[in-house]
């Protein structure tokens, strides 16, 4: 009797800038990037690797990375509300962040 076993694979990597080990092309198409971010303001590019198999739908891929940067900002959302409350406590209360014990 012959085992039928699935097999995947998914590696997704992002990065913001080169690597130490990047070519001089990539390292100059990452310093375009960064003059363009500058002159955007408030922008940062990323770079997604992803190498999945079986493969994927490029609908099936936007989905998910939609769905994961959205998570992604629910949680930043949550730590800047945290630190507005910490500022705001330690300026109100500042007795009860002193190190003195």
């Amino acid at each position: 009797m012959k085992v039928y076993r699935p097999q995947w694979r998914c590696t997704l990597s992002i990065s913001a800038r080169a690597l130490a080990s990047a070519r001089w092309s990539e390292r100059l198409a990452w310093w375009l990037r960064s003059l363009a971010d500058r002159l955007d303001g408030s922008t940062c590019t990323l770079a997604v690797a992803l190498n999945v198999r079986p493969a994927l739908s490029s609908d099936d891929i936007d989905t998910c990375l939609a769905k994961g940067f959205a998570l992604s900002q629910g949680l930043m959302t949550s730590l800047a509300q945290q630190a507005a409350c910490e500022s705001v406590l330690r300026e109100a209360r500042s007795e009860l962040f002193d190190s003195k014990s």
